[in-house]
């Protein structure tokens, strides 16, 4: 009889081993490596000579029948997914623990319920009954919504596959389901990989739309092997502070829409609400006359978004100054800081420094620089950034400022909500004056530009 051989694979990114070891030279994950199903020595490793079947090529100008894609009635949802639900795709929605998935999952088929679609709710972390409860609680009690409480995976393909297919259903989550044929617990590399395949291959065969609910690991990043994210069509991220109300639904990966296309969600008692003017959210405690902070007008997907950049900066006698950063890119921060002092001549290497993004939103684009460079300034000066003024660009090295993209989108959202005046770039991305009435463009070439709105007679 063939001996059978261990296996240990990276429960992060699904790396193979032949031995246990520590650390994943793949990830660089430490303690993430597990046993895997044994496999069989002396198993053919390739093809037998039995021919395939020819597959049928066609070319590209053939003509293919676009089914309407499907509308689940919450905008910013419909929204983050590029318009609405694609017949066939697998959409894998993670967040961390409480964030809102299930609940956002839940609102979403119950209105897709009400609107007379066939849809399946399956929990394996949850009892039908605790479901039902959050059901009556966000007003969906009298839905016509279909719900299950199952973790084998054949059971759940036996249930779907019989009569006429649903137009979507929920897998909550996919770390819970286990497939029998696999020897290995659930949640495992292998077990996750099997089990989203079948599923995979069922949305693709039904045409119906499979949601994915995954767990993040400590870094954010959703749990399991890498794989799972090549093989869905959409990975949308649930992002959100628990001390803020606000949610942000992201898309980072979509075959039938943009990439880092958002929705905007607020948390409540009776579940989660739309919000479709985010800027007007984000900015409701905003106190332009507080030095250290300034109004950046960014865009997120296709939507343009004001956030507020906070800023403090205090002397330090201490030998290594703090860096403390929420909602924005550490080491952007230290670059800006850098130039601050190389090219200004600002001395903030002796100061301990605190950004945060005001909403618990994370910014991620360059333009971001000349915001964050106003608010470290102001707060140093203890000038405020002018009254009704927002700013964006993007800092070089050398100390220019640099142009950004959809500028005339950026200007147009900040005068309908009533700012007078916008500091940015004066390049060739921004050479061309927008027409956009009621808001003043100031165009900065330099970062020494930017420093003398607040140190009018120079650096002391």
């Amino acid at each position: 009889m063939a001996k059978a051989q261990k296996t240990f694979a990276c429960s992060n990114c699904g790396a193979v081993y032949r031995r246990w070891q520590g650390k994943c030279e793949d990830c660089g994950d430490w303690n993430s490596i597990v046993e895997e199903a044994a496999a069989v020595s002396g198993a053919p490793k390739g093809l037998s000579a039995k021919k395939g079947r020819a597959t049928q090529l066609v070319s590209l100008d053939t003509p293919i029948k676009e089914e309407p894609r499907t509308l689940t009635g919450i905008g910013e949802f419909d929204r983050a997914l590029g318009g609405g639900l694609v017949p066939g795709s697998a959409i894998l929605i993670g967040g961390d623990p409480g964030i809102g998935k299930s609940t956002l999952l839940l609102q979403a088929m119950g209105a897709l319920s009400l609107r007379g679609e066939d849809c399946i709710y399956i929990s394996g972390e949850e009892a039908t009954a605790q479901v039902q409860m959050r059901a009556a609680r966000l007003g969906l009690a009298g839905a016509p919504l279909k719900l299950g409480c199952e973790t084998s995976l054949r059971d759940i393909l036996t249930t779907l596959d019989e009569g006429k297919p649903p137009r979507a259903v929920v897998i909550d989550s996919i770390q819970t389901l286990f497939a029998d044929h696999v020897e290995s617990a659930p949640g495992t590399v292998s077990q996750v990989r099997v089990c989203g395949h079948e599923l995979i291959t069922y949305a693709k065969r039904r045409g119906t739309v499979v949601f994915l609910v995954g767990h993040v690991t400590k870094d954010g990043q959703i749990a399991g092997p890498r794989v799972l994210e090549h093989m869905v069509d959409t990975v949308l991220y649930f992002e959100g502070d628990r001390g803020h109300q606000f949610r942000i639904l992201r898309a980072v990966k979509n075959r039938f829409g943009g990439t880092d296309e958002i929705g905007v969600f607020e948390m409540t008692g009776l579940g989660l609400q739309e919000v479709n003017n985010p800027s007007e959210l984000f900015l409701a405690d905003h106190n332009s006359r507080e030095p250290g902070s300034a109004v950046f007008a960014g865009i997120e997907g296709s939507r343009p978004v004001l956030v507020e950049v906070q800023a403090l900066v205090a002397r330090s006698s201490a030998a290594n100054p703090r860096r403390a950063v929420v909602g924005w890119d550490s080491g952007r921060l230290a670059m800006v800081l850098a130039v601050l002092d190389a090219r200004a001549g600002l001395g903030l290497a002796g100061c301990d420094v605190y950004l945060n993004v005001a909403g618990g939103l994370k910014i991620s684009e360059p333009a971001a620089d000349l915001a964050v460079a106003s608010a470290l300034i102001s707060s140093l000066a203890q000038v405020p950034v002018p009254e009704e003024t927002v700013v964006f660009g993007e800092i070089s090295l050398s100390g220019d400022v640099r142009g950004v993209s959809q500028t005339e989108a950026r200007l147009k959202e900040s005068a309908k909500l009533g700012f007078a005046k916008a500091l940015m770039p004066s390049g060739k991305k921004s050479a061309k004056k927008s027409t956009i009435k009621g808001i003043e463009q100031q165009g900065l070439v330099r970062v020494t530009d930017l420093v003398a709105h607040f140190f009018p007679e120079g650096v002391a």
